[in-house]
């Protein structure tokens, strides 16, 4: 049975910045990240939400931060160990909130590509790049590149996150942080997509974000979600088109055959939609996991 879907969060007490989908409340020395189930689509955040999507990819990130071993910013997801204000509906809160270290967050999305696909295929088909970075001749959409690629972009606040060259990317944060954060980039999305196609699952690519904090580059945010990540089952996977897939794909391809123009308010979705969206979030969960989502 799918719990209440979680719009909004508000905690007695406690100052909250609302991203698309996340509440961000500010502990001083941490931050309390509570995962909604809101949706965003096409730059937009949807009117209707995916009932216990929040769990989903909080979990599915503190599975990944226990498995990967990586320096990362996590203090608990046990909501009984962060020490909340009194009054608080907890039940709401389990399962959907991160209390993690504070950093200072690197402004570049850190983008790995293992297959050709997205924004990635469009450039292409244009110039036989991606990102700058060039690619032998003869791929076609979804193809498996011959080594994972790192593909930087910018931050964006509001609106698409701009692709940037690894120069640029240099630019910015320097030569040093540019090289660890490719270096672990590469390395944390091939040991994730080797486990999660033991699993069934091919990562076809995701983005990483990481913080500073004492020295120290921490992987934060969340990691290896259906949401950060193109999710495929491997048992159907074909090159030559698109992959069916265990993301939100199923949500823009509605909203993009509905006749919505994607520049005004859009529409709620139809409780079909949504019900075969929630199921293709635990099934992600349930697969890469190997757990029963409760």
């Amino acid at each position: 049975m799918p719990s209440p879907v979680v719009l909004q969060t508000s905690l007695p007490g406690l100052s909250v910045r609302r991203g698309k989908v996340r509440d961000v409340y500010d502990l001083g020395q941490q931050l309390l990240l509570v995962s909604s189930d809101r949706l965003s689509a096409f730059d937009w955040v949807l009117p209707t939400g995916i009932p216990d999507k929040g769990r989903v990819l909080t979990q599915i990130s503190a599975f990944w931060f226990e498995r990967l071993g990586e320096p990362n910013h996590l203090v608990t997801t046990d909501i009984r160990q962060m020490n909340l204000p009194a009054g608080i509906d907890l039940p709401t809160l389990e399962g959907r909130t991160t209390l993690c270290r504070k950093t200072l967050v690197v402004p570049i999305e850190c983008v790995v590509r293992g297959y050709l696909s997205g924004s990635g295929w469009a450039e292409y088909r244009t110039n036989g790049t991606v990102c700058g970075v060039r690619l032998p001749a003869g791929l076609t959409e979804s193809s498996r590149l011959p080594e994972p690629i790192f593909t930087p972009a910018t931050k964006a606040e509001s609106g698409h996150d701009e692709n940037i060259t690894f120069e640029q990317m240099v630019e910015a944060v320097g030569h040093e942080v540019s090289e660890e954060l490719r270096r672990r980039s590469i390395d944390i999305f091939q040991r994730g997509a080797a486990y999660a196609l033991e699993r069934g699952i091919i990562i076809a690519d995701t983005k990483f974000e990481f913080g500073q904090v004492e020295g120290k580059i921490l992987l934060i945010d969340e990691v290896l979600t259906p949401d950060s990540s193109r999710f495929w089952p491997a048992d159907q996977y074909a090159p030559g088109h698109g992959q069916p897939s265990f993301d939100k794909q199923f949500v823009r391809d509605w909203l993009t055959a509905s006749g919505w123009d994607k520049n005004s308010p859009p529409p709620a979705l139809p409780d079909e939609v949504v019900v075969k969206t929630r199921a293709k979030y635990v099934a992600a969960y349930e697969q890469l996991t190997g757990r029963k989502f409760a």
